[in-house]
């Protein structure tokens, strides 16, 4: 476990503890006082708030042993105060015996529907990891670093994807992002993922795309919406030895060029996104060769990122925020800068999912 989540634990463990010191002082105050009170003075029913307090924090074996002592604590009530077999004693401890029961069955309910939400986040966990695999930090001469931020916080999945394969002497490097929202875009975004694993470190560039290009038209094969599948991208490849990169347009936004204090959009033509490249008439998607030399940057995103809007509509200016970074560590520093003045600038919470790579020579 990592060290912030152990202090976490024990934090709540502690705040815990504490909290149990209230409904446990609340059954001494009401016995106390009800005990030293006239006979015809009855607190007792305020010891059923005992458990449900208990409930708000605890578990249903800490409620269950609250509810004990609060009926022990109108046991003795009920002895100091004229019997426990008396009809308003009898009434006050089976009325407490019911409460106590239905508190601790909706106690067991919540923490069974409780361990069910961990399970369907520890599985949502387990899915983003093998859907959006963690790029290396280092490919032949290249740096990586990357940034994932799901709209839906729960969930932790989304349609933005991204991967990066070595093969032939070249690092091949895929961002993209699907039409849509939920499961139906994960399902694409996967199918993407797996057709650009099994052949990037084989295949020519343009076949790659060729291939990820009918990918797509088969994942529209199975939707049942009555609309396309399609999804932007770019791919690219960054040979070990040249110090250039090829790359292919798929509709996607624009690469930024980061060298020196200097940021340059990569302006080519964007094609059509993935899917859709038969409306065309199945023209073959040209290859872009640009300079990245060594001490360069490039900057991938989704729209995401670029269409993230401030509380006056404004979108957020990439390119503008970057040529304001002054640091010079490479791609985690870049990355770090970028995540923390999105989201200042959308106030906390992106609309969208969002996907941010930077690779750096």
């Amino acid at each position: 476990m990592a060290p912030g989540r152990d202090e976490g634990g024990r934090r709540r463990t502690r705040m815990s503890r504490l909290a149990l010191l209230m409904p446990l002082a609340l059954i001494a105050a009401v016995l106390v006082v009800d005990v030293q009170a006239p006979a015809t003075i009855h607190l007792g029913p305020f010891l059923a708030a005992a458990p449900a307090l208990t409930a708000a924090f605890a578990g249903p074996w800490v409620t269950g042993a609250i509810s004990l002592v609060s009926l022990a604590a109108l046991g003795v009530i009920s002895q100091v105060h004229g019997g426990l077999f008396t009809p308003n004693h009898q009434a006050q401890i089976i009325a407490l015996l019911l409460i106590s029961v239905l508190v601790v069955l909706f106690c067991a309910a919540r923490e069974r529907r409780r361990r069910e939400l961990h399970r369907a986040r520890s599985l949502a966990e387990i899915a983003q990891q093998a859907l959006i695999r963690p790029l290396p930090r280092t490919a032949g001469p290249l740096r990586l670093g990357q940034l994932y931020v799901a709209a839906d916080a729960e969930a932790q999945v989304g349609g933005d994807l991204y991967g990066a394969v070595r093969g032939r002497g070249a690092t091949r490097l895929l961002i993209g992002d699907v039409r849509g929202k939920g499961l139906t875009a994960v399902n694409d975004a996967a199918l993407l993922l797996g057709a650009f694993r099994a052949t990037a470190g084989r295949w020519d560039l343009d076949a790659v795309v060729a291939h990820l290009e009918a990918t797509a038209r088969h994942a529209a094969g199975g939707t049942d919406d009555g609309l396309e599948t399609f999804a932007t991208a770019l791919a690219l490849e960054i040979d070990d030895e040249s110090p250039t990169l090829h790359l292919v347009q798929c509709g996607h936004p624009q690469p930024l060029l980061v060298r020196g204090r200097s940021v340059t959009v990569l302006e080519c033509e964007p094609g059509l996104p993935l899917g859709l490249n038969g409306l065309a008439g199945e023209e073959a998607r040209p290859v872009h060769t640009f300079p990245f030399g060594e001490g360069d940057m490039l900057v991938l995103c989704t729209d995401g990122i670029l269409e993230a809007r401030d509380a006056h509509g404004s979108f957020y200016p990439l390119a503008d925020r970057i040529a304001r970074w002054q640091a010079d560590d490479g791609p985690d520093s870049l990355i770090a800068h970028v995540h923390t003045d999105l989201l200042a600038h959308v106030g906390g919470q992106l609309t969208d999912d969002a996907a941010l790579v930077v690779i750096a020579r």
